[in-house]
């Protein structure tokens, strides 16, 4: 069974690295699509030996886009078209219709979008509406991110929910490598540290965890705070206005972007996920598999996710994620270890990697059949 993945970008994000983990799993023969670049994901995609090709996808190129898709999908005549993400549901499901290919599945990866996201807010509308006419399956990643896209009307009989998988041997680090890498970023090994991982986005919520940590510090005055992702690093001068203003930026290691995830997860004793909005929260289960306590807003399928050891605030709320913050830091470093191995083993259990492939294949297969 051939698959061709048409997905928006490839760089760095929640859709993209589960792009990359479903096919790592190698069981699939697939052709990947990016509507605009290769980004850091493509590359990796490409090191597993698949084809990936870039479309560079601009506002005056679109139909030159959907022609080309056509030509594509035409010549490599896939059994399935697979979709992630608004824009590449709307330009794949659509070349794909228009070829004939045998089935169609839509993903959708978010519940609420980012405030002025106008032209995607009205795709989002007119995939809505064509939900009934080109998708066999639409795969929705939090049970959340469902029930709200059949209030905006795609069709309920049409989705399913196929959660993340993670890879369970990735986050094992050394303690030598784990050593190096706080030396690295000048942490001491008495210091206690709380960390993001996530994007610069008003949507991720940076700016409600800079407030919260106003108020941790007057509790913990010498806790260091980790922030990973693009956009956080000290070369943005809009983002150290926020430090300055709201925190003590003396407080705070900004490291941007990283591609040893679990080595900067390692290092935390907190795990803090400030989201306003979430589909299905990787990050939270990627701190929850490397062994570390988190809080979270309740965003996207997070309090899911979580179960019962992860505090759930308020969206929003930079008061109660500061209280919560506050509640697991009080505890006893043995007590935050053991939070830290029920977290771990309930993604094992629940949420492997293997499972979510598992999941794909069987519906996969049941559209080959149907």
């Amino acid at each position: 069974m051939k698959i061709l993945h048409v997905i928006t970008g490839l760089n760095v994000g929640g859709a993209e690295n589960s792009l990359k983990n479903l096919l790592s799993s190698g069981v699939f023969n697939a052709k990947i699509i990016s509507l605009t670049s290769n980004g850091n994901v493509g590359k990796d995609i490409e090191l597993m030996g698949y084809e990936v090709i870039a479309l560079n996808l601009t506002p005056f190129n679109i139909l030159f886009v959907l022609l080309r898709l056509c030509r594509i999908i035409k010549g490599y005549k896939p059994d399935v078209v697979h979709t992630w993400l608004y824009h590449a549901d709307f330009l794949g499901g659509l070349a794909a219709k228009i070829i004939g290919v045998k089935s169609i599945v839509w993903s959708i990866r978010t519940t609420e979008l980012k405030k002025g996201s106008y032209v995607t807010s009205g795709i989002r509308k007119l995939l809505a509406l064509l939900s009934d006419m080109i998708p066999d399956k639409v795969v929705v990643v939090a049970e959340k991110s469902k029930k709200k896209h059949i209030d905006l009307g795609y069709q309920a009989s049409k989705m399913v929910v196929i959660s993340n998988g993670f890879e369970v041997g990735k986050f094992d680090v050394s303690p030598d490598k784990l050593a190096r890498f706080k030396k690295e970023i000048g942490l001491a090994d008495d210091e206690l540290v709380v960390g993001c991982v996530g994007r610069l986005s008003q949507v991720k919520g940076q700016d409600v965890f800079v407030k919260a940590t106003k108020i941790v510090l007057k509790v913990f005055p010498r806790v260091r705070f980790l922030l990973i992702g693009r956009g956080l690093d000290y070369s943005n001068h809009e983002f150290i206005d926020v430090l300055e203003k709201h925190s003590n930026i003396n407080n705070f290691i900004l490291l941007g972007e990283r591609s040893d995830i679990p080595t900067c997860l390692k290092s935390m004793d907190l795990f803090c996920l400030p989201s306003r909005s979430e589909g299905f929260p990787n990050s939270l289960g990627e701190a929850m598999l490397a062994g570390i306590p988190c809080v979270s807003t309740d965003a996207g399928d997070a309090s899911v996710l979580g179960g019962k050891n992860v505090p759930i605030a308020k969206v929003d709320n930079h008061e109660d994620l500061a209280n919560k913050l506050i509640e697991i830091l009080n505890e006893s470093q043995l007590e935050r270890e053991k939070i830290g191995i029920h977290l771990r083993q309930r993604i094992i259990n629940e949420y492997s990697l293997d499972g979510m492939v598992c999941q794909y294949q069987d519906l996969y297969t049941d559209l080959d059949r149907g």
